[in-house]
């Protein structure tokens, strides 16, 4: 008798029976999710604590970036306003749960959920998630689980005494300006070890016995009227300080925490938790499609083996597909709803591919995949895949002609110098290693987000801050926004700051943007 049959007929009283759900049932769904996850999969989480919340504190974490614990800012109200107007018009659902990258995990489920539903997100959040959270390399290298929610929880209160002793108002500019630097404000090569959270807390808590705004080595070193004669002598010392500075430097929030001369100490702190809360999502920005990817494939596998094993009954699992099908929907290009490639339709499809490679393979599958096809271990290949992977690289590796082909990919190359479109690659061999490269690169980070880099600071005028934006492919800045960032910087570095978009393959400089210091 197969293994399927004998465990369904060993366990053939389902989990649960209707939509409504308790805490036992919960418990007893759990037990069940998690004896297939660790043991049948060889998923490897951390511990799991499961949170029910209702849809308004649903939206509240929405606002607040999906973190249990976050200082007050005017942005996170505007975005819980935004997205209620939007949920009580019936323009827009929530989602059935958000997961929290920490030791132990957290997980939010909707008590509006249903018991199919309950059953669907913990599978999906508190094992798929968390077992990809646990361990990708990005989250391993760049993100401390153990220590994100005691420092937030230090951030807040933190945030909360500021305003409490400089006004609301001045703690507001900071944390406005920052807010705007945060997606510079990150470590994108490992060039530094990871923040410790719990030793970022302490140290923010003890009190510096000497400030270290108000000294600065850097500001000591600024000729004065005299110096200015003797410019020999200070071009090898300002090109000394420059490599003391660590010029450039990628981590725009780093280098304003660190050098700038008019920031006080508290001021310092605010940018330091705004760079450290920004550098806890950047791994999530570089693996939502493996990420989600991961999570619905673990889900769909967990309750199809439920379903099996005779525990959740035929109606659940018709309830089950109907949203699992919602959300792996792939729009076609001439339909209104498509808004690009859906990150779990592509996602769930390739972990479903590679397992298939491993177990069931063709020959294109061997010609294209020699070291997977046919191993028979479609799930350990795949738990390799979601440690040392993320979004651009796991395409570039693992995209298949087969996956080419079911989501009728293409290259299109769109050149604006020229009066039409010209279709670059099909389906033939050549063709699917341009598609599966074109596609890869439409994932990498450095690519989506402006290179901008600290180069220079004018040590012997102005005090300038100067920045570069290495352009790519022609594409500028947009203007306004431009602007208005640039303002921010000056902000927080107390002096003019300009801003040079130099095209990176050339070193020429195509456009220049200037701010005044600060009134």
């Amino acid at each position: 008798m197969p293994d399927s049959v004998a465990l369904r007929l060993e366990t053939a009283t389902p989990l649960f029976t209707g939509p409504n759900w308790d805490y036992s049932g919960l418990r007893r769904v759990y037990d069940a999710v998690e004896r297939i996850a660790l043991d049948e999969l060889g998923l490897d989480v951390y511990p799991v604590q499961v949170e029910v919340i209702t849809s308004e504190q649903m939206l509240d974490a929405y606002a607040s970036v999906g973190l249990p614990l976050m200082y007050r800012h005017w942005s996170f109200g505007k975005r819980f306003a935004y997205h209620e107007t939007l949920y009580r018009k019936g323009l827009q659902g929530l989602a059935y749960e958000i997961v929290i990258n920490s030791n132990p995990c957290i997980c939010y489920i909707m008590e509006e959920n249903s018991m199919t539903m309950q059953t669907l997100v913990i599978a999906h959040a508190a094992f798929g998630h968390n077992h990809f959270f646990k361990n990708n390399y990005l989250f391993r290298q760049w993100t401390d689980a153990n220590g994100i929610l005691d420092y937030l929880s230090f951030a807040r209160d933190y945030v909360q005494k500021c305003e409490e002793r400089h006004g609301a108002e001045a703690v507001e500019r900071v944390l406005d300006a920052a807010h705007a630097l945060k997606d510079h404000g990150v470590n994108r090569y490992a060039h530094r070890t990871k923040p410790n959270l719990a030793e970022e807390r302490r140290r923010a808590e003890e009190w510096r016995a000497h400030f270290e705004a108000t000294y600065n080595d850097l500001w000591r070193t600024v000729p004065g009227a005299d110096k200015d004669k003797d410019d020999s002598g200070n071009e090898a010392r300002l090109l000394e300080i420059k490599r003391e500075l660590g010029l450039p430097e990628e981590n725009l929030l780093y280098f304003i925490e660190k050098r700038a001369p008019r920031l006080e100490d508290w001021q310092q702190e605010l940018v330091r938790i705004v760079r450290l809360v920004s550098q806890y999502f950047y791994p999530q920005k570089q693996t939502q499609m493996m990420n989600e990817g991961c999570a619905t494939f673990v889900h769909y596998e967990i309750m199809r083996r439920l379903h099996d094993k005779g525990l959740i009954t035929e109606g659940s699992m018709l309830e089950f597909l109907h949203s699992h099908s919602s959300v792996v929907f792939q729009p076609d290009f001439d339909d209104p709803r498509f808004s690009g490639l859906n990150p779990y339709a592509l996602g769930f499809a390739m972990m479903s591919d590679i397992r298939r490679i491993c177990e069931e393979p063709t020959e294109e599958d061997r010609e294209w995949f020699p070291d997977i096809a046919g191993s028979g271990d479609g799930f350990g290949v795949l738990r390799h895949a979601w440690a040392n992977y993320r979004d651009e690289s796991f395409v570039l590796q693992h995209l298949s002609p087969a996956m080419i082909r079911r989501f009728r990919l293409f290259h299109v190359s769109d050149d604006s110098t020229k009066p039409a479109l010209r279709v670059e690659a099909i389906h033939d061999d050549v063709g699917y290693r341009k598609i599966r490269g074109a596609l890869s690169r439409q994932y990498d980070l450095s690519r989506r987000e402006p290179d901008i880099q600290v180069v220079d600071v004018d040590l012997r005028g102005d005090r300038c801050l100067i920045l570069a934006h290495y352009v790519h492919n022609g594409v500028l800045l947009e203007e306004q926004s431009c602007r208005a960032v640039i303002r921010h910087t000056a902000t927080l570095w107390g002096y003019s700051v300009k801003l040079l978009e130099i095209d990176a393959a050339t070193d020429k400089t195509l456009k220049t943007y200037e701010v005044a210091p600060p009134g």
